[in-house]
């Protein structure tokens, strides 16, 4: 079967003039590419479809080529296929054809129908009007999943060899955890949220309960953040998924984030329209960025490392 993207690319890599940090950036969810196919085969409409998008995301985290760390994001939507999964974490109900026995039919994401094919985006919605043929999974598996990975393990890796750690940002975004009338933050001086008035989190930062980052990072990162007004969770409800958990590896001098910003921060979230704090929350990002980037991260890695000994 020919590629959905077979004249065009289905992610794409941007890469610094030149690496000064030891940092890799990654927005698997952000694409909005939509192929036509797969909109015929689907029962939703064009926004619909779009639910589970972790819209303008990439776009979020964009300077950070600019400031000296590649970004890796994907063009491709994450209900077409999911990179934060295993590679075939499928349901046995979305295919007219027996799966094999090696795939993975029985996971806790694939019962949510949320596996490497989605059955539903957000708000349950079904996204199928017909069956799926295993032709079609191996086409989006093995032509664009198994290669966006390959091309983040070889930024890891060469960021590894390069700087001797690495660190994982894994860039995301979530719907508003809180009632929509009571979160909607307001432009004001000199912060433009308040996290006092919220009483679910802006943002979750998601370190597998420890175990895939230094503490030491992550407490920079919460301070940033929090120091700007937004409201922070670690692992709650979002410890970090598939990526954060493969990818990392401390004890090797790799570590990973997952990062998820609450959509109503930046966006109306039912017409997908930026808000008038668009700018304000990608300035706060921006900043993360020249922090991380400016952070001796190998050292604050050590004296968690000693820390612990």
């Amino acid at each position: 079967m020919r590629s959905d993207y077979h004249n065009r690319p289905a992610f794409e890599t941007i890469a610094p003039k030149r690496a000064i940090a030891p940092l890799v950036f990654n927005s698997a969810h952000s694409g909005s590419d939509y192929p036509e196919r797969f909109l015929e085969m689907s029962k939703l409409d064009k926004v619909s479809i779009r639910l589970s998008e972790d819209a303008y995301v990439n776009d979020l985290f964009s300077r950070a080529p600019h400031l000296g760390a590649p970004l890796l994001h994907a063009h491709f939507p994450r209900a077409y296929v999911d990179v934060n999964r295993e590679p075939y974490e499928l349901d046995q109900t979305m295919f007219a054809e027996k799966l094999p026995s090696n795939y993975n039919i029985n996971s806790t994401r694939v019962k949510s129908g949320i596996g490497t094919l989605a059955k539903i985006v957000a708000q349950n919605k079904n996204i199928y009007s017909k069956k799926l043929t295993i032709e079609d999974a191996h086409m989006r598996i093995e032509g664009i999943y198994r290669p966006y990975h390959l091309t983040l393990q070889k930024l890891l890796t060469k960021t590894l060899e390069k700087f001797g750690i690495a660190l994982l940002i894994d860039c995301h975004s979530m719907p508003n955890l809180s009632r929509p009338n009571l979160s909607q933050p307001t432009l004001s001086q000199p912060n433009p949220f308040h996290a006092k008035e919220r009483t679910a989190p802006d943002i979750v930062l998601g370190d597998r309960h420890g175990t895939t980052c230094s503490k030491i990072i992550v407490d920079v990162i919460e301070s940033h953040f929090s120091g700007n007004g937004l409201k922070i969770s670690r692992n709650r409800p979002y410890a970090g998924g598939f990526i954060t958990n493969s990818y990392a590896n401390p004890a090797h001098n790799i570590h990973a984030i997952q990062i998820e910003i609450s959509r109503h921060l930046y966006m109306n979230e039912a017409t997908f329209i930026k808000s008038t704090n668009y700018n304000a929350l990608k300035q706060i990002i921006d900043n993360l960025i020249k922090s991380l980037i400016n952070l001796d991260i190998a050292a604050l890695a050590r004296i968690q490392s000693n820390a612990a000994q």
